[in-house]
């Protein structure tokens, strides 16, 4: 039977970076999952890209990532919103001399560097491809089967196997849920002006449409919401027709666009788990919490889960402490459960308003934005927001080793 500290399901982007904070601290894990790593950094596979909030890239430098993603990543050095096309709205510009607001990064780029920092890590061993058939948690710990036979034993069993955990379900965890009929198109495009390494959301009544700066400075992210029923028409467009598409909703502020890469589409909804801790279980990413893209922070969500557990973890391991004892169960569940909800009840409540059609409505939008601008402290706020820096901040999360 092979023995670590924590057993992880799922080794995605936030159960590997998990298993790599944890083992930078001393503390072993074995990392489960059902996909070949090979078919998994193919572009192929996913061809989205993610904004890293500035606090979440400071802990992939901390725990050895980031030396492994430097300049592949584009910075974003402004964020502005707007609705619609409409002049005006709301400008996100950090001052003189800071950090960049995010880093935009390829997923696959993502997946790449953190599989080769588990790889050359000691304390992770990696059952990849591999499924659990047995899982037992109890008083004595927590205990694996996989389907190949093979036993596995550890203090603490964490889920994090996204948005449909089957160790969430098998917990029983209630969770709330529903479907906001919409559907992400996905497109990574070129254009023929540079974005100035400026990220764009513009808020349509159909729904928000984001334009993300990529490397090289001609490049970008799309991110385009809309309607459910409208999605399989606008995936089934020809090249040159989407990229007229895109063209239009951007206002052809960056010039001529074409499409750079396949397009792909994922529908968008929203869940949240009542509770994300159970008897030597541990919830995080979006195993625990799932949110609209709208804001750009649901990844992000599940780093900072990986940086607070890994501190809890890492702290009661200094004391002795059995790694599934409740009390440290309970210390990380406190911790992370105001900050999901209150991210999660933002971007909801972002996205129904700005689902809201009508000349009214988009009076009331513009008159938001325009507030927001005025009043510093509530900018200063939301800019926190976008960096990751909101909340009682894990030691990782400020670059700081545990």
């Amino acid at each position: 039977m092979t023995q670590a500290d924590v057993i992880i399901l799922g080794g995605g982007l936030v159960g590997l970076t998990l298993a790599i904070a944890v083992d930078r601290h001393g503390l072993t894990s074995i990392v489960v999952d059902p996909a070949d790593p090979e078919k998994t950094l193919t572009p192929q596979y996913d061809g989205r890209a993610t904004a890293v909030a500035s606090a979440s890239w400071r802990m992939l430098e901390a725990i050895g990532v980031g030396e492994r993603l430097e300049g592949q990543g584009c910075p974003i050095q402004s964020i502005r919103v707007s609705d619609g096309l409409e002049p005006g709205g709301l400008v996100f510009d950090p001052p003189g001399g800071d950090d960049p607001l995010g880093r935009m990064f390829e997923n696959r780029l993502l997946r790449a560097a953190l599989r080769e920092t588990a790889l050359a890590a000691k304390g992770i061993d990696l059952a990849m491809p591999a499924r659990p058939a047995e899982v037992v948690r109890d008083g004595a710990g927590v205990r694996v089967t996989l389907e190949d036979g093979r036993q596995l034993a550890a203090a603490l069993l964490i889920g994090a196997e996204g948005r449909g955990s089957p160790t969430r379900e098998a917990a029983h965890i209630p969770v709330a849920r529903w479907s906001y009929d919409h559907t992400a198109i996905i497109a990574t495009v070129t254009h023929a002006r540079g974005h100035d390494n400026v990220a764009y959301e513009i808020f349509y009544p159909a729904g928000p449409f984001a334009i993300l700066p990529m490397l090289p400075g001609n490049r970008s992210a799309i991110v385009w919401s809309v309607k459910a029923e409208d999605a399989p028409a606008i995936l089934d467009l020809p090249d040159r027709a989407l990229a007229a598409e895109i063209e239009k909703r951007m206002g052809g502020f960056l010039g001529a666009i074409a499409l750079a890469g396949p397009r792909a589409s994922y529908r968008l909804g929203f869940h949240h788990a009542a509770t994300i801790t159970a008897e030597r279980l541990a919830l995080v990413g979006d195993a625990a919490h799932g949110i609209h893209p709208i804001a750009g922070q649901g990844l992000n969500l599940g780093f900072r889960d990986a940086a607070a557990l890994t501190q809890v973890l890492v702290q009661g391991a200094r004391l002795g402490l059995d790694l599934g004892d409740a009390q440290l169960l309970d210390r990380y569940e406190r911790w992370r459960s105001l900050d999901t909800f209150m991210v999660a009840a933002s971007t909801d409540s972002l996205t129904r308003l700005y689902g809201i059609p009508g000349k009214t409505a988009s009076a009331i939008r513009r008159f938001g934005m325009g507030a927001v601008q005025r009043i510093r402290p509530l900018k200063d706020r939301l800019m926190a927001e976008a960096r990751g820096e909101s909340g009682e901040m894990p030691l990782l999360l400020r670059g700081l080793p545990i």
